[in-house]
């Protein structure tokens, strides 16, 4: 299955989604319209959040990414909404990942916390998407080499999404789909959409409508 590095603004999630009930994203099919200027999260880098380095080679696509993957952490609902904690998330995440998954690095390229704040990921996630490219990585068993994933801290199965968080995962994607040139309606998607899993929870899942409307809207 080959993915374009430019999708279709008319294009349906299609492969794995579609063996999930014949998913339809969007409904109607929209026209291009004339979109605004963004202005893009602040990501805290890897730096910054105090990254361990990956134990292995990143691979670095020359590339787009055609769909945002939406995940939660199914973590803790902590109620420190503090950038200390989305520093910790970030460093949990990572941990996990490495330590129980056995992957070289976070599996995620963008982390939101609780309180708002985005964080990066994989290594190399921020530089590629400022350059309009992709790094692969280990969030989206058999579609990470087209799919870019975002990380939500908690978990939403029954219990409400924060503000904060849901705002800034609409501008995150609102600045994914100007960078990449994607259609919100066709691009965003959970991971449920991919691979049988309760990510990214009931509650948030049944938010994906809205976000994409909410990035339609930014656009």
């Amino acid at each position: 299955m080959t993915h374009p590095a430019h999708p279709s603004r008319r294009r349906l999630l299609t492969g794995a989604a579609g063996l999930t009930g014949g998913l339809l994203i969007g409904g109607l099919i929209r026209p291009d319209a004339a979109r605004a200027a963004v202005t893009p999260p602040r990501v805290y880098t890897r730096a910054e959040w105090g990254a361990r380095p990956a134990t292995g080679a990143i691979r670095y696509l020359d590339r787009q990414p055609d769909h945002i993957v939406v995940h939660h952490t199914a973590g803790t609902n902590v109620t420190d909404y503090s950038l200390a904690a989305a520093y910790r998330c970030s460093k949990w995440i990572q941990d996990l990942h490495m330590d129980q998954n056995g992957w070289i690095d976070s599996g995620q390229q963008l982390t939101i916390s609780r309180g708002g704040y985005v964080m990066e990921g994989r290594q190399l996630s921020l530089r590629a998407i400022r350059e309009g490219q992709h790094v692969s990585g280990a969030q989206t068993a058999g579609h990470n080499d087209h799919t870019i994933g975002i990380e939500n801290e908690g978990i939403y199965v029954s219990a409400p999404v924060p503000a904060a968080l849901f705002g800034s995962l609409v501008q995150t994607c609102a600045w994914l789909c100007q960078v990449y040139d994607l259609d919100p309606f066709a691009a965003i998607v959970g991971h449920r959409d991919y691979v049988a899993t309760q990510c990214p929870g009931d509650v948030l899942y049944a938010r994906l409508p809205e976000l994409r409307q909410k990035v339609a809207a930014a656009l």
